[in-house]
């Protein structure tokens, strides 16, 4: 992989986060780094507490010790709204996109956070990235295959023009050809614009691929980190995440 710089600077940071569902902890003082310009990728199994880093880092819940810095800012107490304000976007696990909203007023709704500005030309960018979603733009959300609504998700997050793109489980439940699309779109805006991006995914092989760097996560705690090519590389992570297909 291309794109991040040798001397980047941490754009996110997670220092000793520490997250709780009531009484139960489900992050355990977790260190990240996020630096400019670079794909890193949290894999992990199911409730790993994968999806509750990239909630944790957008103040809900909200970490109950540590620290998230998001461009030498501490941003730990600060309100969601508030946060999605400081370029920072989400593609949620599930898409969450509006059902009955059109394509097009979806991608509305992604611009509306920095009061669209540039929206035509964001606009073109999207539907240039992923063509489908063009074709569609009059149909409701809640009308799209999987895969088109997955698309969609992202492209209203990059509406937003952010600095950091944060994508909760891209590949889930989608066809190996939609991933593959997928994948291919974020390498591309990384590549291309140096955009950062910050991977949440089950499916190890193709984050591990795409990544620069990677973390492991395992009820709740970081138990190795490296580069992509390092972890794939790694018996220990083939064994508990490859083995067996992807």
């Amino acid at each position: 992989m291309t794109g991040a710089t040798a001397d980047a600077a941490p754009l996110l940071q997670l220092r000793g986060v520490e997250t709780f569902y009531g009484k139960i902890q489900a992050l355990k003082g977790i260190d990240i780094d996020v630096n400019s310009g670079e794909i890193v990728t949290l894999i992990g199994a199911n409730g790993a507490g994968k999806s509750t880093t990239m909630m944790t880092i957008f103040g809900a819940p909200r970490a109950r010790r540590g620290r998230v810095v998001f461009d030498g800012k501490d941003i730990t107490a600060l309100p969601t709204h508030l946060i999605a304000r400081l370029s920072i976007a989400q593609s949620p696990e599930g898409r969450r996109i509006f059902p009955r909203m059109t394509v097009f007023e979806n991608l509305q709704m992604g611009a509306s956070i920095n009061n669209f500005a540039h929206f035509d030309e964001d606009l073109e960018r999207v539907f240039t990235l992923f063509p489908r979603l063009k074709e569609r733009a009059p149909q409701r959300g809640g009308t799209l295959s999987g895969g088109e609504q997955q698309m969609l998700a992202i492209a209203r997050a990059l509406m937003s023009r952010p600095r950091l793109l944060m994508l909760d489980e891209p590949s889930l439940g989608l066809a190996p050809l939609v991933v593959k699309q997928i994948f291919e779109v974020i390498a591309d805006l990384n590549k291309r614009e140096g955009l950062t991006v910050f991977l949440v995914e089950q499916n190890a092989f193709h984050a591990l691929k795409l990544a620069h760097r990677g973390y492991v996560m395992v009820n709740g705690l970081v138990t190795m980190q490296g580069t992509g090519a390092e972890l794939l590389a790694r018996p220990e992570v083939r064994a508990a995440y490859l083995e067996g297909g992807h």
